[in-house]
């Protein structure tokens, strides 16, 4: 099993899902380039550097056609990787996904999901201290990354996915609104969609026994 993080994020952003998941699966939860404990990337990053990441990634670790969680910017990931080649993945889960044209223009950036996440793990004295705007906190490189990374957008891709897809969304996700996730339930055939009361962009740390058990059902049948 493979978990996709989401930006500025990293792999322990799963520390509840693959304490619960390495019960019955070989779990794998890397941090992409640039982000956590991996190192600086040396160009900005396209969205196929990213897909180009995963696959070496993939093969390095032995994986055969892994079930993939993956979370916004991960999701991203996932979407255009299985789009492009459906025996990558086998099972994917899809959580707080981005990737999808916003009914306004992108003028978003990583502002309030960073936040959420980092005030669950890092006190506020340092959290004041660490940035004051998410983006102006970027270095060069990555924001001509992230510029590339949000300017794709991959709404042509639904129809090209045939693997079983399961969508799991926060009922309070304001990052990616839940008009997001009824889009890809629309456009990806066969995918099931399931919305978790009180629970925001990371859902699956928001309400993770009910994101575990409802994943776990999923990949289990």
């Amino acid at each position: 099993m493979l978990f996709l993080h989401g930006y500025l994020s990293s792999g322990d952003s799963f520390y509840y899902q693959t304490r619960f998941f390495e019960r019955d699966f070989n779990v794998f939860a890397p941090d992409l380039k640039g982000f956590g404990k991996n190192s600086d990337m040396p160009y900005p990053y396209s969205l196929d550097d990213y897909i180009a990441e995963v696959k070496e990634y993939i093969y390095k670790n032995g994986l055969k056609n892994p079930s993939v969680i993956a979370h916004s910017f991960g999701a991203r990931i996932a979407i255009k990787a299985a789009s492009e080649n459906s025996g990558l993945f086998n099972k994917i889960v899809l959580t707080g996904a981005a990737g999808l044209k916003p009914k306004n223009t992108v003028k978003k950036t990583v502002k309030k999901t960073v936040y959420r996440f980092l005030k669950r793990f890092i006190k506020k004295e340092r959290l004041s201290r660490f940035f004051s705007s998410d983006y102006n906190a970027l270095s060069p490189v990555m924001k001509e990354s992230f510029k590339k990374i949000v300017s794709e957008h991959l709404d042509d891709r639904l129809k090209y996915i045939t693997n079983p897809v399961f969508i799991v969304f926060g009922a309070k996700d304001r990052e990616t609104p839940l008009y997001m996730a009824e889009r890809l339930n629309k456009g990806i055939l066969g995918s099931r969609l399931t919305v978790i009361d009180n629970a925001g962009h990371f859902c699956f740390i928001d309400k993770p026994n009910k994101f575990n058990m409802e994943v776990k059902e999923f990949l289990l049948s």
